[in-house]
């Protein structure tokens, strides 16, 4: 009786080990073809922003990326001015995004609790996810009133006035507006991101900074955030992508003027702008050669952008495990 027993539990583990086999198997081939698509998606749309490139990289050759002009009269064309307003647009939004993210993620973290917390967190998520349009329409018809009349003058009275970057004030639509609304923008992902990794921080670092008598402030500054630093560099970067790349608000505020400026009070343009107001305006196959080129490009900024910031959290990471 014993040994018909063993030999239905040996067919019954054989066959739900054949099954388990069977679904991992399975399992890891549509996982694969998942990464196969993801990839062949990336491949293909740099492949056609490469093979509509070509008549314009051979027309300009590298000199595309430096040259100042773009004209379609006279078949001119450099990709300067609109990398300079997407460098300078996004570098100030990040840095003004970067702190206020991570302070309101350790707020929504290490302070809050109860309704209040979730109150918090689900007015956080809730402006991440307005349409960046309503930015452009708010920063347009309303906040941008305010960065003129107050913004403006608070920063002409400062010292700043003597770097580059606050010269003489040009316009109204300018790229300090644009990079005040792509902080904002940029903010509730920054510290979405960051307060998921703060909160994976365990309970035993905390506790154990307590026990060796840290304050509070002392445990999240010495313990949490360098604990959480790869998450918060990956929310960055995130927030960075979004900045780099974003379209509807900053055509809608930036000036859209060609020029090569570090003067923030100045109108400029970005690489996304330029596309949005000069894709399918012209009939001009070279122009259209162009602003693939700059597509491209922004393509592989993008990319940059994002293996650099994997390295970093790479070696971020093996930092920690050391």
């Amino acid at each position: 009786m014993s040994g018909t027993t063993e030999s239905t539990t040996t067919r019954t583990d054989l066959t739900a080990t054949g099954r388990t086999g069977l679904g991992d198997s399975a399992f890891r081939i549509l996982t694969l073809l998942a990464g196969l698509v993801v990839l062949g998606i990336l491949v293909v749309v740099a492949g056609e922003l490469l093979v509509e490139s070509v008549p314009n990289i051979a027309h300009e050759g590298v000199s595309f990326l430096w040259k100042t002009q773009w004209s379609t009269r006279l078949n001119r064309y450099g990709a300067l001015p609109f990398v300079t307003g997407t460098v300078m647009t996004s570098a100030l939004a990040l840095l003004l995004a970067g702190p206020v993210s991570l302070g309101i993620a350790v707020l929504l973290t290490q302070y809050l609790r109860g309704v209040l917390r979730e109150v918090f967190v689900f007015l956080v998520e809730l402006v991440a996810g307005i349409p960046s349009v309503i930015y452009g329409l708010w920063g347009l018809l309303f906040f941008s009133s305010i960065v003129t009349n107050y913004v403006t003058p608070a920063i002409r009275a400062t010292p700043l006035t003597a770097l580059p970057f606050f010269g003489p004030v040009g316009a109204s639509s300018n790229m300090l507006l644009a990079s005040l609304v792509l902080a904002l923008m940029i903010s509730p992902i920054i510290s979405s991101f960051s307060r998921e990794s703060l909160v994976r921080v365990p309970q035993d670092q905390r506790d154990a900074g307590v026990a060796l008598g840290l304050t509070r402030w002392e445990v999240i500054t010495g313990v949490v955030i360098p604990y959480a630093r790869a998450g918060i560099v990956s929310a960055v970067i995130l927030g960075l992508g979004r900045a780099i790349g974003e379209t509807m608000a900053v055509t809608m505020l930036i000036g859209n003027t060609q020029q090569v400026t570090v003067n923030y009070f100045d109108p400029a343009a970005t690489m996304s702008s330029l596309l949005a107001n000069s894709f399918n305006q012209t009939s001009n196959p070279l122009a259209n050669a162009a602003l693939f080129e700059v597509g491209l490009v922004l393509f592989l900024v993008a990319f940059v952008v994002n293996s650099v910031a994997r390295a970093i959290i790479s070696s971020i990471s093996h930092e920690g495990s050391r």
